[in-house]
């Protein structure tokens, strides 16, 4: 009688590869593109090397623990759900102790980091933590926790501009509200292929809050990130390039807007927005890299 072949198990790097997401490079990009707006903008198209090489590995570091943490929380909840199901955790590839200690590890290497920074930078990278830690559990408790999330994503933006220059200026102000809006368009996208899901187990997220409304609070969110990124551009007084990269963006956010209204799209089409808001993100940092030069 002919057995099936057993599946070969899966190395233990491989595994923590994945629970810190780092198998899935998008995420971890979108949460550097803001970093590295603020460091361009904030240096006038300077910014140190080393610096680079810190917010890179910072973010590296912080997104994977986030990862970890996010985990842990919804060790539980993400068997139950179709996308999640397969995460280290949720399918005890690995152990809650293994998850804590590599959550550890990766706050770690992030603390270890955040001591070549100034003063400013370092309790600003300390007024991070909670946000970072307490995110999934506002998934249970809060109504809209992509602003939790978004709220995370704005540190990115706060401690790079001040890493650089050891203060924020008022473009660092727009940059950070830029930041937020986006950040509750693009996530509030990737929330809506787990709303049935979500709506099951009783999980909340913006997607099930603004219901059929989705569409329009995402072109709201995607809206403001045009206005503050408009304002940027005139308070730096940035060059045709930059606008020209910002209608770019503009054209890519309307057009998931009006795809995003034909109402029961399938769900690889919310992860394919959120993939293309990391491309949209780099246009727009070449756009500031290209509109500091002088003309």
């Amino acid at each position: 009688m002919l057995t099936e072949p057993q599946q070969k198990p899966e190395p233990l790097w491989l595994t923590v590869f994945r629970l810190l997401r780092w198998d899935k490079p998008a995420g971890r990009l979108i949460l550097m593109i803001p970093a590295l707006w603020a460091v361009v903008l904030a240096t006038r198209n300077n910014p140190p090397a080393i610096l680079i090489g810190v917010i890179v590995l910072g973010t590296l570091a912080t997104s994977g623990a986030g990862c970890v943490i996010n985990d842990l929380w919804d060790r539980d909840i993400d068997p139950r759900v179709q996308r999640t199901r397969n995460r280290p955790l949720a399918s005890r590839a690995l152990s809650i102790r293994t998850g804590i200690v590599i959550a550890f590890v990766s706050m770690l290497c992030a603390w270890g980091l955040a001591q070549y920074l100034n003063p400013l930078s370092f309790w600003l990278c300390v007024a991070a933590v909670p946000v970072i830690v307490l995110y999934p559990l506002a998934k249970r408790v809060f109504p809209v926790p992509q602003l939790v999330l978004s709220i995370a994503w704005g540190f990115a933006v706060l401690i790079s501009w001040s890493a650089a220059i050891a203060r924020l200026e008022p473009a660092a102000w727009l940059l950070w509200g830029a930041t937020i809006l986006w950040t509750l368009g693009f996530d509030t996208v990737y929330a809506l292929a787990d709303r049935e899901d979500d709506l099951r187990i009783g999980v909340r997220s913006s997607a099930i809050f603004f219901g059929d409304r989705a569409p329009d609070a995402i072109g709201a969110f995607y809206a403001g990130t045009v206005v503050c990124l408009a304002a940027l551009g005139l308070v730096m007084d940035l060059n045709p390039l930059f606008w020209l990269t910002l209608a770019a963006a503009t054209y890519g956010w309307l057009k998931h807007f009006f795809q995003l209204r034909r109402r029961n799209l399938p769900a690889i089409a919310y992860g394919k927005m959120f993939r293309q808001n990391v491309w949209i993100g780099f246009i727009l940092l070449g756009g500031m890299i290209g509109g500091l030069i002088q003309l």
